[in-house]
């Protein structure tokens, strides 16, 4: 298995760094769309002088740096949306990578749940890392050692990723038994009409009809696919690992990283993008 082999080399093995050039087109596509969104539903008036947001800052870092926040978080948001296109067409792509991560890491000092940016940082992190980003839109294959160390440390990123969420749901009761997917889906459908955004919910109505009543079936249903998922989390990234294997992993995990997109669409698209492109470092 080249992964083993590449690690018993002391990351000699030389690989193909086309891999590498594709995850840098899609993760600057993924980076592109996510920070455009970023705009809309009061992205840009995030900071507004008496606003919530503005005051939560200052309780949190206190005022000195709050006000340094809120200054630099217009000029930011811009510079990162204009990076991210040029780092999908591979313009400076180092320069335009390390704006990328910035104005991503900025993201940490006030969204709730900033899981989505800590895998964009560590994903964007081995990236910076790879000896050779290509430039311009096209890909150029071949065999070498430059991108070598970073994709192997994007495959161990990815089934850390994997396996820790795997474990979390395995150690979580509701989870496992179901309710927690059938509770979700069932005060969603309920709620769906009062969302200010449309698009922040997308299960199909077909699932929703037949799932999604708390019914001791429902609940049996959801809990098959509870036990799935964490199966699937298991067993993907050593899946993944092998020739045979791949197409079967790669499909099943494209499968569930979309079912995880109609639960919560706009909070994922950066998450499901960025994971399932990485699925181009599982292989030479």
């Amino acid at each position: 298995m080249w992964f083993f082999d590449t690690l018993a080399s002391g990351f000699q093995t030389t690989t193909d760094p086309a891999r590498l050039h594709t995850f840098r087109i899609v993760f600057g596509a993924v980076l592109t769309a996510r920070f455009a969104l970023a705009f809309g539903q009061g992205g840009w008036d995030r900071f507004t002088p008496g606003s919530l947001s503005t005051r939560l800052a200052a309780q949190r870092f206190g005022a000195a740096r709050a006000r340094l926040l809120t200054t630099a978080y217009r000029p930011v948001l811009i510079a990162r949306t204009a990076a991210a296109p040029a780092l999908t067409a591979g313009l400076l792509p180092r320069l335009a990578l390390a704006f990328v991560l910035t104005g991503a890491a900025m993201e940490l000092l006030y969204l709730r749940s900033p899981n989505a940016v800590r895998y964009t940082l560590l994903a964007g992190g081995a990236l910076l890392l790879a000896g050779d980003l290509g430039t311009g839109p096209a890909v150029r294959h071949g065999a070498s050692t430059a991108n070598t160390w970073a994709q192997c440390l994007l495959v161990l990123i990815t089934t850390d990723l994997y396996w820790n969420s795997a474990w979390q749901k395995l150690r979580s009761p509701q989870f496992r038994s179901g309710l927690y997917l059938a509770q979700w889906i069932h005060t969603l459908d309920r709620l769906r009409d009062q969302l200010p955004y449309r698009h922040q919910f997308a299960v199909p109505g077909v699932v929703r009809r037949h799932t999604g009543n708390l019914t001791p079936r429902d609940i049996r249903l959801w809990r098959l696919v509870a036990a799935t998922v964490i199966t699937l989390e298991a067993v993907l990234p050593p899946a993944m690992l092998f020739p045979r294997t791949m197409p079967y992993a790669v499909a099943a995990g494209i499968a569930m990283h979309t079912a995880f997109t109609c639960l919560k669409p706009r909070q994922l698209i950066t998450f499901s993008g960025l994971t399932t492109a990485s699925y181009l470092a599982f292989s030479t």
